[in-house]
Order: structure tokens, then C-alpha cells, then sequence
């Protein structure tokens, strides 16, 4: 799309341009879909939502996603790539940092999250040095915590390719509250076997489209509104309250 700072030229670029960046996950989501999903859902998010600020008025630039994040809890699966806190934090700060001497705001668009304590520690950081940074959920309402019905209902809506139905089986549907000190513990494994927080079985791309839209009007308001909470996190005027760090997806 128009507006990718991968495939864009520096002539080509807006001046002072409010700059997405995806940031995502490579890690398992149970055994139907792919270790990219939390990543492909930031950037879906951060396009459509840079088309409709473009329509707008709005000079908006999509950076390329960060694939790589804070995912120690599914390490005990195999293919699941974990940077850790530390790592991932210092790289915001050194992204930022670098986006920072040409862009006008810098808007990161988190998919995934075990990625907030970085989000966090970073965005402190980097506004403590004066930079016009500050970062965004990719969250709905009522959304199940780990390649659920929210995730699965959103990949079949960006691409059913992705999703192998076939291997769709209910995960572990005890509420996360119960669930968090032996997943923060022993890791997602330890409280379900298949990888999968939430029951996945009803997915359908028509729900998809329907979440997809909610996160994308979230995030948009959030940045039009351009109120930021003591985390770093842009507020929603339609909501009260912004979502509470959770140690798997930032869904709810």
C-alpha cells in the first residue's frame, strides 16, 4: 500500500510524518495458527488504520513490523522465538530514537502482550528525552486471551489460508485470572497442552471482520485523541480505562 516506508523512496516521503510502527510476535498459536499471527494483526491493524488517517488529512507512514518480541511464556513450545524484555526494550529505544530524527510522532502498535513491560520501560524512557512517542493496543472489548475465537476469527478474515481448520480443538477456557500465577510461573504449557487460551471452534471470518474493525476504530480514535496514560499508552476517549497488562495477548 501507499504510505509503506519499505517499499517508499526518501523523496517520496511526507515531511514530520506520524510514523506505525507494528510490533508483534513470533510465537506459537496452538496448532492452527501460524507463529506470525500476532505480528500479521498489528500490521493489518496499522495499514488500514494509515489508509483511513490518509483519507483524512493525515501524513501517516507504516514502518516495517517488529517480528521479534517478549514471548518467554510459550518457550516451552517449539519454534517460538523469544528476545526477552531487555533485548526488546532496548531496541524500541534505539527504533525510536532513529524514527525520531525525521518523523513527527512516533505511534507504536502493539500485537501482542508480553510485550508491555518494554512498552513501558521504553516509551518512559524516550519521552523522559523528548521524543513524541507513545504506543497503542490492538485490543477489543471482549476478546479471549490466545489463539482463540478472536485471533482464529481474524485470521480467517485476513487470510483463511492461514487458519488450518482442520486442527482447530478448544483450548483452555478457565479465566485467565485463575490461570496467571502458574502461567507466569511454568510458562502457557503448564495451563494448556495445546498452546491454545480460549476456544477457538466458532471462529468465522464474519466475527474477524467485525474485531478487526473494533481495533482498528480503537486505535484510531486513541491517536486522534492523543491523550497518553502514565504507561505511554494513548487512551481511548471512548473508554474508560485502557486494557491491564496481561502476560499473553493484548485482546481484552
Amino acid at each position: 500500500m501507499d504510505g509503506e516506508l519499505a517499499y517508499s523512496t526518501w523523496p517520496s516521503l511526507p515531511p514530520a510524518p506520524v510514523v506505525l510502527v507494528p510490533l508483534g510476535s513470533t510465537e506459537q498459536h496452538g496448532p492452527h495458527l501460524p507463529f506470525s499471527t500476532d505480528t500479521i494483526i498489528a500490521s493489518a491493524v496499522a495499514e488500514r488504520v494509515a489508509t483511513d488517517l490518509t483519507i483524512r488529512g493525515h501524513s501517516v507512514v507504516v514502518a516495517p513490523a517488529l517480528q521479534y518480541g517478549a514471548s518467554g511464556e510459550h518457550q516451552n513450545f517449539p519454534g517460538t522465538v523469544s528476545i526477552g524484555t531487555e533485548a526488546l526494550t532496548t531496541v524500541i529505544i534505539e527504533l525510536v530514537r532513529s524514527l525520531s530524527t525525521w518523523a513527527g510522532r512516533i505511534v507504536l502498535v502493539n500485537g501482542h502482550g508480553g510485550n508491555l513491560a518494554a512498552l513501558t520501560a521504553s516509551v518512559s524512557l524516550l519521552r523522559g528525552e523528548g521524543h513524541t512517542v507513545a504506543w497503542a493496543p490492538c485490543a477489543v472489548a471482549r476478546g479471549d486471551a490466545h489463539a482463540g475465537i478472536t485471533e482464529t476469527s481474524i485470521l480467517l478474515h485476513l487470510d483463511a489460508k492461514l487458519v488450518d481448520l482442520a486442527s482447530v480443538v478448544p483450548g483452555t477456557t478457565t479465566p485467565m485470572s485463575a490461570l496467571f500465577s502458574r502461567l507466569a510461573s511454568e510458562g502457557v504449557r503448564a495451563v494448556s497442552p495445546t498452546g491454545i487460551l480460549g476456544d477457538p471452534t466458532g471462529a468465522t471470518a464474519a466475527t474477524g471482520a467485525a474485531l478487526m474493525a473494533e481495533m482498528c476504530d480503537g486505535v484510531q480514535r486513541r491517536i486522534l485523541g492523543e491523550s497518553i496514560d502514565p504507561r505511554g499508552c494513548l487512551r481511548d476517549p471512548a473508554r474508560c480505562t485502557v486494557p491491564a497488562p496481561v502476560a499473553t495477548e493484548d485482546r481484552t
